[in-house]
Protein backbone atom coordinates (compact mmCIF):
# COMPACT_ATOMS: atom_id res chain seq x y z
CA UNK A 1 0.00 0.00 0.00
CA UNK A 2 1.47 2.87 -0.85
CA UNK A 3 2.36 6.09 1.44
CA UNK A 4 -0.84 8.68 1.78
CA UNK A 5 -3.12 5.48 0.78
CA UNK A 6 -5.84 3.75 2.72
CA UNK A 7 -8.24 0.82 1.61
CA UNK A 8 -11.91 0.55 2.88
CA UNK A 9 -11.74 -2.75 4.56
CA UNK A 10 -15.73 -2.08 5.50
CA UNK A 11 -14.61 -1.98 9.65
CA UNK A 12 -17.27 -0.73 11.72
CA UNK A 13 -16.31 3.23 13.09
CA UNK A 14 -16.14 3.82 17.04
CA UNK A 15 -19.30 5.73 16.49
CA UNK A 16 -21.18 4.13 14.33
CA UNK A 17 -21.10 0.89 16.93
CA UNK A 18 -23.54 3.19 19.65
CA UNK A 19 -25.66 4.11 16.85
CA UNK A 20 -29.57 2.18 17.24
CA UNK A 21 -30.81 -0.02 14.68
CA UNK A 22 -32.81 2.68 13.09
CA UNK A 23 -29.84 5.23 12.95
CA UNK A 24 -27.88 2.46 11.39
CA UNK A 25 -30.49 1.72 8.61
CA UNK A 26 -31.11 5.80 8.01
CA UNK A 27 -27.61 5.33 7.22
CA UNK A 28 -27.07 2.31 5.09
CA UNK A 29 -24.96 1.10 7.95
CA UNK A 30 -25.01 -2.31 8.26
CA UNK A 31 -26.03 -4.20 11.44
CA UNK A 32 -24.41 -5.59 14.42
CA UNK A 33 -25.33 -8.46 16.16
CA UNK A 34 -24.46 -10.87 19.30
CA UNK A 35 -23.21 -13.84 17.94
CA UNK A 36 -21.98 -16.79 20.02
CA UNK A 37 -18.14 -17.64 19.94
CA UNK A 38 -19.56 -21.61 20.03
CA UNK A 39 -21.50 -21.23 16.31
CA UNK A 40 -18.01 -18.96 15.03
CA UNK A 41 -15.41 -21.18 13.10
CA UNK A 42 -11.95 -20.05 12.01
CA UNK A 43 -11.76 -19.50 8.34
CA UNK A 44 -10.22 -22.48 6.15
CA UNK A 45 -6.45 -22.62 5.55
CA UNK A 46 -6.31 -19.41 7.58
CA UNK A 47 -2.46 -18.33 6.68
CA UNK A 48 -1.68 -15.41 9.90
CA UNK A 49 -1.53 -16.84 13.27
CA UNK A 50 -3.11 -15.70 16.15
CA UNK A 51 -0.50 -15.28 18.66
CA UNK A 52 -0.50 -15.14 22.71
CA UNK A 53 1.87 -12.69 23.01
CA UNK A 54 1.93 -8.99 25.12
CA UNK A 55 -0.21 -7.36 22.34
CA UNK A 56 -2.72 -9.99 22.93
CA UNK A 57 -2.61 -9.53 26.83
CA UNK A 58 -3.16 -6.04 25.95
CA UNK A 59 -6.25 -6.35 23.67
CA UNK A 60 -7.48 -8.96 26.45
CA UNK A 61 -6.82 -6.38 29.33
CA UNK A 62 -8.68 -3.69 26.74
CA UNK A 63 -11.99 -6.10 25.90
CA UNK A 64 -12.65 -7.15 29.46
CA UNK A 65 -12.59 -2.67 30.55
CA UNK A 66 -14.16 -1.35 27.65
CA UNK A 67 -15.76 -4.31 25.60
CA UNK A 68 -14.70 -4.92 21.77
CA UNK A 69 -14.78 -1.45 20.24
CA UNK A 70 -14.66 -2.90 16.80
CA UNK A 71 -16.47 -5.85 16.03
CA UNK A 72 -15.32 -8.66 13.58
CA UNK A 73 -16.74 -9.66 10.30
CA UNK A 74 -18.30 -12.99 9.34
CA UNK A 75 -19.70 -14.70 6.32
CA UNK A 76 -22.56 -17.58 6.96
CA UNK A 77 -21.67 -20.52 5.74
CA UNK A 78 -24.17 -23.12 4.37
CA UNK A 79 -24.55 -25.12 7.35
CA UNK A 80 -25.59 -22.17 9.01
CA UNK A 81 -22.62 -21.69 11.40
CA UNK A 82 -20.18 -18.73 10.86
CA UNK A 83 -16.77 -18.54 9.70
CA UNK A 84 -14.53 -15.44 10.10
CA UNK A 85 -13.16 -12.87 7.84
CA UNK A 86 -11.58 -10.37 9.82
CA UNK A 87 -11.44 -10.50 13.65
CA UNK A 88 -9.14 -13.85 14.51
CA UNK A 89 -7.23 -11.88 17.21
CA UNK A 90 -10.14 -10.17 18.45
CA UNK A 91 -12.13 -13.29 18.72
CA UNK A 92 -9.33 -15.16 20.64
CA UNK A 93 -8.99 -12.03 22.87
CA UNK A 94 -12.65 -12.66 23.78
CA UNK A 95 -12.27 -16.23 24.36
CA UNK A 96 -9.76 -15.18 26.87
CA UNK A 97 -11.58 -12.54 28.52
CA UNK A 98 -14.23 -14.95 28.98
CA UNK A 99 -16.77 -13.74 26.94
CA UNK A 100 -19.81 -16.20 25.25
CA UNK A 101 -20.79 -13.92 22.69
CA UNK A 102 -19.02 -11.57 20.54
CA UNK A 103 -20.20 -8.25 18.82
CA UNK A 104 -19.87 -9.05 15.08
CA UNK A 105 -21.14 -7.85 11.33
CA UNK A 106 -22.35 -10.71 9.10
CA UNK A 107 -21.43 -10.60 5.42
CA UNK A 108 -23.36 -11.76 2.49
CA UNK A 109 -20.37 -12.40 0.01
CA UNK A 110 -18.56 -15.45 -2.04
CA UNK A 111 -15.64 -17.58 -0.64
CA UNK A 112 -13.57 -15.64 -3.18
CA UNK A 113 -14.82 -11.98 -1.94
CA UNK A 114 -14.33 -13.49 1.54
CA UNK A 115 -10.63 -14.74 0.85
CA UNK A 116 -9.88 -11.11 -0.39
CA UNK A 117 -11.22 -9.18 1.77
CA UNK A 118 -9.95 -11.65 4.78
CA UNK A 119 -6.26 -11.02 3.39
CA UNK A 120 -6.38 -6.96 2.82
CA UNK A 121 -7.66 -6.62 6.27
CA UNK A 122 -5.07 -8.98 7.64
CA UNK A 123 -2.25 -6.90 6.14
CA UNK A 124 -3.19 -4.18 8.57
CA UNK A 125 -1.03 -6.22 11.30
CA UNK A 126 2.21 -4.68 12.59
CA UNK A 127 4.30 -8.12 12.32
CA UNK A 128 3.48 -10.37 9.17
CA UNK A 129 6.20 -13.35 8.77
CA UNK A 130 7.13 -14.59 5.12
CA UNK A 131 5.14 -17.69 5.52
CA UNK A 132 2.16 -15.70 6.63
CA UNK A 133 2.62 -12.96 3.43
CA UNK A 134 3.43 -15.87 0.96
CA UNK A 135 0.30 -18.18 1.63
CA UNK A 136 -2.17 -14.82 2.15
CA UNK A 137 -0.71 -13.58 -1.80
CA UNK A 138 -1.01 -16.85 -2.74
CA UNK A 139 -4.43 -17.80 -1.76
CA UNK A 140 -5.47 -14.42 -2.39
CA UNK A 141 -4.57 -14.58 -6.37
CA UNK A 142 -6.00 -17.84 -6.89
CA UNK A 143 -9.40 -16.14 -5.53
CA UNK A 144 -8.82 -13.46 -8.33
CA UNK A 145 -8.13 -15.68 -10.97
CA UNK A 146 -11.28 -17.44 -10.15
CA UNK A 147 -12.83 -14.32 -10.71
CA UNK A 148 -11.54 -13.83 -13.97
CA UNK A 149 -8.86 -11.44 -13.22
CA UNK A 150 -5.93 -11.04 -14.91
CA UNK A 151 -3.06 -12.74 -12.26
CA UNK A 152 0.48 -11.88 -14.12
CA UNK A 153 2.13 -12.25 -11.42
CA UNK A 154 1.55 -16.31 -10.55
CA UNK A 155 3.04 -16.83 -13.87
CA UNK A 156 7.10 -16.49 -15.32
CA UNK A 157 10.30 -16.59 -13.15
CA UNK A 158 11.19 -14.24 -10.57
CA UNK A 159 11.83 -10.99 -11.49
CA UNK A 160 10.38 -11.07 -15.30
CA UNK A 161 8.79 -8.21 -16.77
CA UNK A 162 5.12 -8.49 -16.44
CA UNK A 163 3.02 -8.04 -19.76
CA UNK A 164 0.03 -6.19 -18.21
CA UNK A 165 0.84 -3.13 -16.50
CA UNK A 166 -2.40 -2.46 -15.39
CA UNK A 167 -2.41 -6.00 -13.28
CA UNK A 168 0.87 -5.35 -11.92
CA UNK A 169 -0.06 -1.66 -10.81
CA UNK A 170 -3.22 -2.40 -9.34
CA UNK A 171 -2.04 -5.85 -7.61
CA UNK A 172 0.79 -3.72 -5.74
CA UNK A 173 -0.71 -0.64 -5.26
CA UNK A 174 -3.69 -2.95 -3.06
CA UNK A 175 -0.01 -4.31 -1.40
CA UNK A 176 2.55 -3.19 1.04
CA UNK A 177 4.57 -4.80 -1.14
CA UNK A 178 5.86 -4.68 -4.85
CA UNK A 179 4.47 -6.58 -7.86
CA UNK A 180 8.40 -8.42 -7.97
CA UNK A 181 8.60 -9.36 -4.24
CA UNK A 182 5.18 -10.27 -4.30
CA UNK A 183 6.17 -12.97 -6.95
CA UNK A 184 9.04 -14.05 -4.42
CA UNK A 185 6.73 -14.24 -1.08
CA UNK A 186 4.44 -16.77 -3.53
CA UNK A 187 7.65 -19.07 -4.36
CA UNK A 188 8.14 -19.44 -1.04
CA UNK A 189 4.78 -21.87 -0.78
CA UNK A 190 7.13 -24.28 -2.77
CA UNK A 191 9.27 -24.76 -0.06
CA UNK A 192 9.13 -27.89 2.78
CA UNK A 193 8.04 -26.70 6.04
CA UNK A 194 11.23 -26.54 7.44
CA UNK A 195 12.99 -24.42 5.25
CA UNK A 196 10.14 -22.09 5.47
CA UNK A 197 10.39 -22.06 9.33
CA UNK A 198 13.97 -20.52 8.84
CA UNK A 199 12.78 -18.03 6.55
CA UNK A 200 10.17 -16.80 9.26
CA UNK A 201 13.14 -17.06 11.72
CA UNK A 202 15.38 -14.89 9.45
CA UNK A 203 18.02 -17.54 9.43
CA UNK A 204 17.51 -17.36 5.40
CA UNK A 205 16.82 -14.84 3.69
CA UNK A 206 14.61 -14.12 0.72
CA UNK A 207 16.90 -14.42 -2.23
CA UNK A 208 18.43 -17.70 -1.65
CA UNK A 209 15.45 -18.71 -0.35
CA UNK A 210 13.52 -17.81 -3.75
CA UNK A 211 16.20 -20.00 -5.42
CA UNK A 212 15.76 -22.88 -3.07
CA UNK A 213 12.32 -23.41 -3.25
CA UNK A 214 12.67 -24.75 -7.34
CA UNK A 215 14.49 -27.55 -5.29
CA UNK A 216 12.53 -30.82 -5.85
CA UNK A 217 11.13 -31.69 -2.44
CA UNK A 218 13.94 -34.58 -1.66
CA UNK A 219 16.45 -32.26 -2.56
CA UNK A 220 14.93 -29.97 0.18
CA UNK A 221 15.20 -32.45 2.94
CA UNK A 222 18.57 -33.66 2.28
CA UNK A 223 19.72 -29.72 2.44
CA UNK A 224 18.00 -29.87 5.77
CA UNK A 225 19.61 -32.88 6.43
CA UNK A 226 23.32 -31.46 5.84
CA UNK A 227 21.96 -27.88 7.16
CA UNK A 228 21.44 -29.71 10.71
CA UNK A 229 25.01 -31.28 10.50
CA UNK A 230 26.87 -28.37 9.61
CA UNK A 231 24.85 -25.87 11.55
CA UNK A 232 24.96 -23.63 8.51
CA UNK A 233 22.38 -22.22 6.01
CA UNK A 234 22.74 -21.67 2.25
CA UNK A 235 24.39 -18.58 1.26
CA UNK A 236 22.72 -16.43 -1.84
CA UNK A 237 25.51 -17.77 -3.90
CA UNK A 238 25.04 -21.25 -2.80
CA UNK A 239 21.52 -21.85 -3.00
CA UNK A 240 21.87 -20.53 -7.06
CA UNK A 241 24.36 -23.38 -7.16
CA UNK A 242 21.84 -26.01 -6.09
CA UNK A 243 19.61 -24.94 -8.36
CA UNK A 244 21.35 -24.85 -11.59
CA UNK A 245 22.11 -28.59 -10.61
CA UNK A 246 18.81 -29.46 -9.82
CA UNK A 247 17.91 -27.93 -12.72
CA UNK A 248 20.62 -30.40 -14.31
CA UNK A 249 19.86 -33.54 -12.05
CA UNK A 250 23.10 -32.97 -10.65
CA UNK A 251 21.65 -31.87 -6.94
CA UNK A 252 22.36 -35.10 -4.93
CA UNK A 253 24.08 -35.33 -1.17
CA UNK A 254 27.46 -35.31 -2.03
CA UNK A 255 26.80 -31.88 -3.95
CA UNK A 256 24.97 -30.44 -1.26
CA UNK A 257 27.56 -31.87 1.31
CA UNK A 258 30.50 -30.74 -0.98
CA UNK A 259 28.48 -26.90 -0.98
CA UNK A 260 27.79 -26.47 2.15
CA UNK A 261 30.97 -27.47 3.41
CA UNK A 262 32.41 -24.18 1.48
CA UNK A 263 33.66 -21.44 3.85
CA UNK A 264 31.92 -18.42 3.69
CA UNK A 265 34.18 -15.37 3.31
CA UNK A 266 31.91 -13.80 6.71
CA UNK A 267 32.49 -17.30 8.30
CA UNK A 268 35.48 -17.49 11.15
CA UNK A 269 38.20 -20.19 10.88
CA UNK A 270 37.06 -23.51 11.67
CA UNK A 271 37.09 -27.24 11.22
CA UNK A 272 35.14 -28.74 8.55
CA UNK A 273 34.20 -32.36 8.36
CA UNK A 274 32.57 -33.86 5.50
CA UNK A 275 29.62 -35.70 6.28
CA UNK A 276 30.05 -38.35 3.62
CA UNK A 277 33.04 -38.71 5.17
CA UNK A 278 31.77 -39.17 8.79
CA UNK A 279 29.24 -41.50 8.02
CA UNK A 280 31.19 -44.91 7.67
CA UNK A 281 32.08 -44.40 11.21
CA UNK A 282 28.85 -43.30 12.48
CA UNK A 283 26.00 -46.30 13.34
CA UNK A 284 22.78 -45.76 10.95
CA UNK A 285 20.39 -45.88 14.18
CA UNK A 286 22.04 -42.09 15.19
CA UNK A 287 19.76 -39.90 13.49
CA UNK A 288 21.32 -36.86 12.02
CA UNK A 289 20.40 -33.86 14.44
CA UNK A 290 22.50 -36.29 16.96
CA UNK A 291 25.46 -36.52 14.98
CA UNK A 292 27.28 -33.39 16.73
CA UNK A 293 27.07 -34.96 19.86
CA UNK A 294 27.77 -38.46 18.55
CA UNK A 295 31.09 -37.05 17.34
CA UNK A 296 32.07 -35.02 20.45
CA UNK A 297 31.73 -38.15 22.29
CA UNK A 298 34.03 -40.44 19.86
CA UNK A 299 36.76 -37.87 20.25
CA UNK A 300 36.07 -37.35 24.37
CA UNK A 301 37.04 -41.37 24.47
CA UNK A 302 39.33 -41.08 21.86
CA UNK A 303 40.83 -38.45 24.08
CA UNK A 304 40.63 -40.24 27.32
CA UNK A 305 42.20 -43.63 25.44
CA UNK A 306 45.30 -41.71 24.18
CA UNK A 307 45.74 -40.19 28.16
CA UNK A 308 45.42 -44.09 29.26
CA UNK A 309 48.12 -44.49 26.06
CA UNK A 310 50.31 -42.15 27.31
CA UNK A 311 50.41 -43.50 31.20
CA UNK A 312 50.76 -46.80 30.32
CA UNK A 313 53.79 -45.80 27.93
CA UNK A 314 55.75 -43.33 31.31
CA UNK A 315 55.46 -46.44 33.49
Amino acid sequence: MKDGQTIDLGMTGYDELFMTDKERMENKLPKIYDIPLKDIDDFPDHPFQVRLDEDMQQLVKSIKERGLITPIMLRQKEDGRYEIVSGHRRKKACEIAGFDTIKAEIRDMTRDEAIIMMVDSNFQRSVILPSEKAMAYKMKLEALSRQGQRTDLTSGPVGQKLESINSRDELASESPDSARQIQRYIRLTELIPELLEKVDEGQIAMRPAVELSYLKENEQRNLVEYMGYYDATPSHTQAIEMRSLSKAGKLGPRAIDRILSQEKPNQKAHISIRLEDAKRYIPEDVPYNKTGEFVMKALEYYRRYLEREREDWER
